[in-house]
């Protein structure tokens, strides 16, 4: 039987309670042997935006997923030169895990752009399923996407959880306006935030 790999990538600045329970219930639910967390240093769609140092991102991530043996930091992208497309670490990893399944793991926001993303037609091909979190009150129209992707809405498949609106944007917000964010993130990553004193 083939393994099964989720692939979840993302600048993850900073990781929080969201990420986790996206992580969890795709394992569940897609009955994963592992989950890779794919840290991406140089996003292709981030480049204008400033994002935190590596050096913070890597250890806030690396303590958040720490306690669960069916996740893994990937270093897929962390140890090539971006700029860091998808479809270059889905390759990448098959390489690697020649009978693997793969899974990839993108929220509904990502979904609705997955037509603009760098040969997004070879990268449905290249995966078994695409895991999509919805945020609450999002909305795609699966068949304008099919007619951009032929073929993708049989590899969609939605991730059932409590949603909740939490944001790494809207983190980063609340601590720069001092306003309350501590439980929406796991104690390890809200103790490194305090004691580096970043989004300030």
């Amino acid at each position: 039987m083939s393994k099964r790999i989720g692939l979840f990538g993302g600048t993850f600045d900073p990781p929080h309670i969201g990420h986790l329970v996206l992580a969890g219930e795709a394992v569940s639910q897609f009955d994963l042997d592992c989950l890779l967390w794919v840290l991406t240093p140089d996003p292709p769609h981030k480049q204008e935006k400033p994002i935190t140092p590596l050096r913070h991102r890597l250890p806030m991530l690396e303590s958040m997923i720490a306690h669960d043996p069916r996740f893994e930091l990937s270093r897929l992208e962390i140890d090539r030169p971006g700029p860091h497309y998808t479809i270059d670490t889905v390759h990448q990893l098959a390489g690697q895990e020649a009978d693997a399944e793969i899974v990839l793991l993108i929220g509904g926001d990502s979904l609705f752009d997955l037509p603009t993303w760098r040969l997004s037609a070879d990268l449905v091909a290249a995966v078994s399923k695409i895991g999509v979190m919805r945020r609450p009150g999002d909305s795609v129209d699966l068949n304008a996407l099919e007619v951009k992707l032929p073929g993708v809405t049989k590899k969609i498949q939605f991730i059932d959880a409590l949603l909740q609106p939490v944001s790494s944007q809207e983190i980063r917000r609340r601590i720069a306006a001092g306003e309350m964010y501590r439980y929406y993130l796991a104690p390890e990553v809200y103790k490194y935030i305090e004691a580096n004193q970043l989004y300030r």
